[in-house]
C-alpha cells in the first residue's frame, strides 16, 4: 500500500520534462527550433536549425566535450570538457563562448534546472558530483557519489539526481536537499560501461543501457552482451526486500527476435513516455520499444533492429512533441533525422569538421566496430574492452591466464604489447580479430602463420606493417591515446610533499622500482630482442600458461586504472607493494613504514606530473602525429 501512496506522490509531483534532464552528447531547446552537439574527438560545440536543417555555428571549445545542456529562458548552453576539467557556458546566438567555469576533475554528465539557476556535473573519476550557481557561475557544492560516475538524470521535481557508475552500471539515487546518496541500485556483477541513464515521464522507472562483461568466458557468443536495465525509482520500504527486486535486466536482443546488437550507447524516450529508443554504436542500429509498466517485462519490442544509415551512433533525443528522432553519428560527423518510428530518414545535417587525418578515423571506425571484417557474431568490438582508450575495469579469464584488462595510454611509445611481449605491433592483433573472440573476416588478406600453444613466436615472426592499409589505420588509432596530468599532481611539473617523499623512495637503488620503470614513460619496454621480461612473483597461478616474466607495464595514470598487477590480484596500490609482493620480487618494500608506503603510493598517483615527450627510442610509427591533446574517456 505504502509502495502505491508514494509511486503515486511521484506522479503527483511530475511536471513537464525540459531540455537538459539527463546526460547526452545532444540536447534540443525547449521550443524544438535548435540543437546543441558535443563533438568529443573535434573538441567543437555545434549549433543547429532544427527546421532549417543547417549548421549555424561550430564553436571550438576544448578538449573533450562529452555533454551539452541548454539553459532554459536564455540563448545559452553549457558543456562538460571531461579533458580539461571544466565547465564552458556559450551563447548559441553568437556562436561563442562567453564564461569558462574550473571545475573538480573529469566532468562528464551535465543537467540544468528548468528555471536555469543551477547545472550538475558527473566527475568519472573521483566519482562526485558538482553543483554549479550559474548566476554566480561558481561550484558551490560537491557530493561524494560512487566510483565512476558518468550518466545523470534529474527528478521531475527536481529534488532528486540518478547518477550512474560506469565501470558498475549502478545507480545510485542522491537527495539534493542533503547532498547524499539515499538510495542504490546495484546491477549483477557482470554489468558494466554505463554511461546514460533516461527518467519515464509518467512512471517511477529509469532505463539504463549498458553491457555485461562476462569474464569467464572467451568467445565472440560468450563474453560481451548488450543489456536494458530498468530500475523501479520507489524507494525500498521493507528491509527485507530483494535487493534486486526494484532493478531488472534485459538482453537487448531479447526485444527484437533474438537478432544481436552491439555496444549501448544511450537511450531515449518519446515525451509522453510511449516509445523508448536504445542505440548500438557497435552495430549501427537502434531499437525501438513500447515501455510497459508491469515490472516484469518493462518494454516490448517492436520487431528487429533498425539499420542506421550512418557510423558509430553515440547520441539521440527527440523532438519537444515527440515527432522526431535525432541521432547523431558521430563517424559520419553529422546528425540523423527520423520519423517517430524510425522508418523514414528525413534529413542528414553534417555539424563539424572531421577531426586528425582520414587514417585516424577509419582505425576508429574498426575498433568500435562489431560487424565484419571485424567481427562476425556482433556481439564485441575492441571498444567493448577498451572504450575509448580506458580498459574496463575487469580480469578476464583468457585462455593464456587471468588478465587485467589494460588502458591504451602511451602505447605508442610502450611495444612490446601484453605483459606477455607475445606481440611486438598493434597489427599482430589480426589474430585477435579472425579468432575466437571475435571470429572476424579480418584486414589482411594473406594467411597467418598458425599459432602453437601459448608460445608467442607466431605473432612476432609475422610482419603485419604496411601489408594492409585498415590494419595500419587501426593501429595508428590504437597507437594515439596519450594520458594527462593526474589531478593528483598540483600541477605540471609540480608534486605535493608526500609525493616528493615517495619520488625519492621511487628512485632509491635500495626500494628499486626505478630499475625497471624507467624512462618518461616509467616502463623499460624495448622492442630492442630479446625483450625485456621480468619475473616478479606474481606467475604463480595454476592458469597462467605463458609466465613467470612479464614486459613492465606503464604507471602513467595508474590512479584510475584499478585493478593492478597482470592478474588483478592487488585491488590498491597499497596492497601492491604490501601483501601482494611477498618476498620482495617486486621491488624491495617490506621495510617500508606505513607512512613511506602512502607516501611512495602518492607519487605513483600523481603520474605522468609533467608533459611527456612525443617521441623516444620506442616509439612505432602507426601512430598520429600531433600536439598532445590527449584520449577520450
Amino acid at each position: 500500500m505504502l509502495r502505491r501512496v508514494l509511486a503515486l506522490l511521484f506522479l503527483l509531483l511530475a511536471m513537464p520534462v525540459h531540455a537538459g534532464n539527463s546526460n547526452s552528447l545532444l540536447d534540443v531547446s525547449p521550443d524544438g527550433t535548435r540543437m546543441l552537439i558535443a563533438n568529443t574527438d573535434s573538441g567543437s560545440v555545434s549549433v543547429v536549425d532544427l527546421k532549417a536543417r543547417k549548421l549555424l555555428h561550430e564553436i571550438p571549445v576544448g578538449d573533450t566535450p562529452e555533454s551539452v545542456s541548454w539553459i532554459p529562458g536564455t540563448t545559452l548552453g553549457v558543456a562538460t570538457l571531461w579533458g580539461e576539467d571544466k565547465l564552458i557556458i556559450l551563447d548559441a546566438a553568437t556562436g561563442r563562448v562567453v564564461h569558462t567555469i574550473t571545475v573538480p576533475d573529469e566532468p562528464y554528465g551535465v543537467v540544468v534546472t528548468g528555471d536555469g539557476k543551477r547545472a550538475y556535473v558527473t566527475h568519472d573519476y573521483p566519482g562526485t558530483v558538482s553543483e554549479i550557481d550559474l548566476a554566480s557561475r561558481k561550484v558551490v557544492r560537491t557530493i561524494p557519489a560512487g566510483q565512476a560516475i558518468r550518466g545523470i538524470a534529474i527528478s521531475a521535481d527536481e529534488k532528486s539526481l540518478y547518477v550512474t557508475e560506469f565501470f558498475t552500471a549502478k545507480l545510485h539515487a542522491i537527495d539534493l536537499a542533503s547532498g547524499k546518496v539515499v538510495d542504490t541500485w546495484a546491477g549483477q556483477e557482470a554489468e558494466n560501461l554505463c554511461r546514460n541513464v533516461v527518467l519515464h515521464p509518467k512512471w517511477t522507472k529509469a532505463y539504463l543501457p549498458h553491457i555485461k562483461s562476462r569474464v569467464t568466458g572467451f568467445d565472440a557468443r560468450g563474453s560481451i552482451f548488450s543489456h536494458l536495465a530498468v530500475c523501479d525509482l520507489v524507494p525500498r520500504t521493507d528491509p527485507k526486500e530483494a535487493k534486486d527486486s526494484r532493478r531488472r535486466t534485459h538482453s537487448s536482443d531479447a526485444f527484437n527476435g533474438v537478432i544481436v546488437v552491439g555496444n549501448p550507447w544511450e537511450v531515449a524516450i518519446a515525451p509522453d513516455g510511449s516509445i523508448l529508443y536504445e542505440i548500438h554504436a557497435g552495430t549501427d542500429e537502434l531499437n525501438v520499444f513500447t515501455p510497459l509498466d508491469d515490472s516484469y517485462r518493462d518494454a516490448k519490442g517492436t520487431g528487429r533492429p533498425t539499420p542506421l544509415r550512418g557510423k558509430h551512433p553515440r547520441a539521440i533525443r527527440t523532438s519537444p512533441d515527440g515527432q522526431e528522432v535525432y541521432v547523431y553519428h558521430t563517424l559520419d560527423f553529422a546528425i540523423a533525422v527520423y520519423n517517430r518510428e524510425v522508418t523514414e530518414k528525413l534529413a542528414t545535417i553534417p555539424v563539424c569538421t572531421p577531426p586528425h587525418t582520414a587514417e585516424w578515423r577509419r582505425g576508429k571506425e574498426l575498433f568500435v566496430s562489431a560487424k565484419q571484417p571485424m567481427g562476425s557474431q556482433k556481439w564485441i568490438s575492441c571498444s567493448s574492452c577498451h572504450p575509448d582508450g580506458l580498459g574496463d575495469g575487469r580480469v578476464w579469464e583468457n585462455p593464456e591466464g587471468n588478465r587485467r584488462t589494460t588502458a591504451l595510454f602511451g602505447l605508442a611509445h610502450t611495444h612490446p604489447l601484453h605483459v606477455s611481449a607475445d606481440r611486438d605491433e598493434v597489427q599482430d592483433f589480426e589474430y585477435t580479430i579472425r579468432g575466437p573472440l571475435m571470429r572476424g573476416r579480418g584486414l589482411f588478406d594473406g594467411r597467418l602463420k598458425p599459432r602453437e600453444g601459448f608460445l608467442p613466436a607466431s605473432e612476432l615472426d609475422m610482419d603485419l606493417s604496411d601489408k594492409s592499409a585498415d590494419l595500419d589505420a587501426l593501429a595508428v588509432y590504437t597507437n594515439s591515446f596519450q594520458p594527462r596530468i593526474s589531478p593528483h599532481a598540483t600541477g605540471p611539473g609540480r608534486l605535493t610533499m608526500e609525493a616528493e617523499r615517495g619520488k625519492s623512495l621511487f628512485f632509491n637503488d635500495i626500494v628499486g622500482c626505478a630499475k625497471c620503470h624507467s624512462g618518461p614513460y616509467f616502463t623499460d619496454s624495448s622492442l630492442q630482442r630479446p625483450f625485456k621480461l621480468h619475473d616478479v612473483g606474481t606467475g604463480d597461478e595454476p592458469r597462467e600458461k605463458m609466465g613467470p616474466k612479464y614486459d613492465t607495464p606503464t604507471l602513467l595514470g595508474i590512479y584510475r586504472m584499478g585493478p593492478y598487477l597482470h592478474d588483478g590480484r592487488a585491488k590498491t596500490m597499497h596492497e601492491v607493494l604490501t601483501t601482494a609482493n611477498p618476498g620482495d620480487r617486486h621491488g624491495k618494500t617490506s621495510h617500508l613504514k606505513p607512512t613511506e608506503v602512502d607516501d611512495l603510493v602518492a607519487f605513483l598517483k600523481s603520474l605522468p606530473y609533467e608533459p611527456l615527450p612525443d617521441e623516444t627510442p620506442n616509439t612505432v610509427k602507426s601512430r598520429l602525429r600531433r600536439p598532445e591533446r590527449g584520449t577520450s574517456p
